[in-house]
């Protein structure tokens, strides 16, 4: 383990020169003209990477919000459930998504919302146009965040269903026998005993805000949709990979990431200050 952070996490480190140059392949990164801030500066200047960084914001947001409420509310209902029977089926078939790639996720999305596909088939089946799902900017962002739940909640609950089981049975029967019915049960036991999960799972994910689900949006959008789909992953790969600007492309990369830890130590603070708990 200490070797592969060594080979893939620090030693590539040693790239971050690259945004302070105007890298030439040729030279290599040693020998390119040494430029400062200049690639720094073009990025503020430039409205795409402003696009970007609110498109990859509100994904985001979305997504935290989703990947926090979603597993919470399944794990709960799950271990309400009064047929015991059929919690591991139902378990099974919610984390099969999980082990899926997000090439063969995509094209199940795209099976589905495709122009011939089930969906617009019943639309048509109740008289509606068929709908251009992966061409109309105001539906991408739904299909994406959607998409990313769908892919993780059943994962992301076995955290939540592990620590709601280890909750003492009789703390339920005291509140039961109060006559807290099943509901206020969970609001006033089983929530308590999950927030600091929550918390944990929330400041990991600010943490990485900014790194939007940048493998899934590349395998669906398409031209008609950079205005709400492209975000800051996507641009570097578009314009900084493709494009052949390395140097540019690092450096957006260094502002994402500044802006991460950023959030990440600011939201660890305020946990630590509010809820007495934290990462670190």
């Amino acid at each position: 383990a200490f070797l592969w952070l060594i080979f893939f996490s620090i030693v590539p480190m040693f790239g971050i020169i690259m945004a302070f140059e105007d890298y030439n392949p040729g030279l290599g990164m040693l020998k390119s003209p040494f430029i400062g801030l200049e690639n720094f500066r073009y990025m503020l200047q430039i409205s795409d990477v402003r696009q970007a960084i609110v498109n990859t914001v509100i994904i985001a947001v979305a997504k935290i919000i989703g990947n926090i409420i979603v597993p919470l509310t399944f794990a709960i209902l799950l271990n309400e459930l009064c047929l015991k029977k059929i919690k591991r089926p139902i378990q099974t078939i919610v984390y099969m998504p999980h082990f899926l790639s997000w090439v063969i996720l995509a094209k199940i999305v795209l099976n589905i919302f495709g122009y011939t596909g089930p969906i617009n088939q019943i639309l048509g089946f109740f008289g509606q146009d068929p709908v251009q799902f992966f061409g109309e900017p105001s539906l991408f962002r739904p299909l994406v965040i959607g998409t990313d739940i769908w892919k993780s909640f059943g994962w992301g609950s076995i955290l939540y269903l592990s620590t709601i089981s280890s909750i003492d049975p009789g703390l339920y029967e005291s509140a039961k026998i109060d006559g807290a019915n099943r509901l206020q049960r969970c609001w006033y036991v089983t929530l308590p005993h999950l927030s600091n999960l929550i918390i944990i799972q929330l400041i990991f994910s600010i943490g990485g805000l900014l790194g939007s689900n940048t493998e899934l949006i590349l395998l669906l959008y398409v031209p008609a949709t950079y205005s709400t789909a492209d975000v800051i992953g996507t641009y570097v790969y578009r314009d900084g990979l493709m494009g052949g600007r390395f140097s540019y492309g690092t450096a957006v990369g260094i502002f994402t990431s500044m802006i991460n830890f950023t959030l990440l130590f600011i939201t660890n603070k305020i946990s630590t200050k509010v809820a007495d708990y934290g990462i670190w």
